[in-house]
């Protein structure tokens, strides 16, 4: 069976904080996010709302587009999340 892999992109309530990762689930991961499961940086600043992802044929592609994003400016984030999600919803409820 083919495993898929996604690059996002999850924010805070006011959209003030941006934060990429990769998983090869994505509805576990935000999940963990949203929950406060996982420590750090996102639990700190409250991410839990995913605004991007995109999907990946295996994770070393993945990973590669995660340091992509994540060296590109904030304003880059922005217009990639704004391409797709121009409203900044939570992507989530569409999992």
């Amino acid at each position: 069976m083919k495993r898929n892999y996604y690059v996002y992109i999850m924010t805070n309530k006011g959209n003030t904080v941006l934060y990429a990762g990769v998983t090869n689930d994505l509805q576990r991961r935000v999940n963990e996010h949203k929950a406060k499961l996982t420590g750090g940086f996102t639990k700190r600043y409250n991410v839990s709302k995913l605004v991007y992802y995109e999907i990946c044929d295996d994770a070393e592609s993945a990973i590669s587009r995660e340091k992509q994003i994540k060296s590109g400016s904030r304003q880059k984030k922005i217009q990639l999340i704004e391409s797709v999600n121009a409203l900044w919803g939570d992507l989530y409820e569409e999992l």
